[in-house]
């Protein structure tokens, strides 16, 4: 007969290979206590939030949080932080968004959608390209017309974006 007392042997670990190894590697490790604070198991729902939203709204919204009622592990509430002036746009996709993040996740994780009005980040435009300030004479003789100098130098802004651009204008 074996003793109550007989100890269980430990398993030991598998030797850490000394080869160095990508930052996409360790992140989940290190940030899954992050993640799980704010209800993120998974940390794909972070990850993959441009595919779930897409590039236009991805500069305008981020997921804070996701809730899950009282003992359940799905019909949960993904609490989203965005601009106030794109909220009721993302409100009319609000139901590809959860089904994007379903089908991400796997299972019917999501139920609604609610969505907080913060400010946005690194929301700054990047500054037009050099050689934008070229304009062309036939444009610069109508500006010269406008009396209003605020008015004025609003215009030739305008016109310096659109000669720098390429096809119709993107309204962001």
């Amino acid at each position: 007969m074996k003793s109550p007392m007989t100890k269980k042997p430990i398993p030991v670990p598998p030797e850490r290979s000394r080869r160095a190894r990508a930052v996409a590697e360790l992140v989940p490790a290190i940030g899954g206590q992050a993640f799980r604070r704010f209800g993120f198991t998974q940390s794909a729902l972070v990850e993959h939030w441009e595919s779930i939203v897409g590039p236009h709204y991805v500069r305008h919204c981020r997921p804070e949080s996701l809730a899950f009622p009282r003992g359940k592990k799905d019909g949960g509430t993904l609490k989203i932080a965005i601009t106030g002036a794109l909220a009721p746009m993302l409100s009319h996709v609000e139901p590809q968004i959860i089904e994007r993040v379903n089908r991400l996740l796997g299972y019917a994780a999501v139920a609604r959608l609610v969505l907080r009005h913060a400010d946005m980040e690194g929301g700054t435009r990047a500054p037009p390209p050099a050689g934008a300030a070229d304009i062309g004479p036939e444009h610069r003789s109508t500006l010269r017309q406008i009396a209003d100098p605020d008015l004025r130098a609003s215009l030739e802004s305008l016109a310096q974006a659109l000669s720098a651009s390429k096809g119709p204008p993107i309204v962001r």
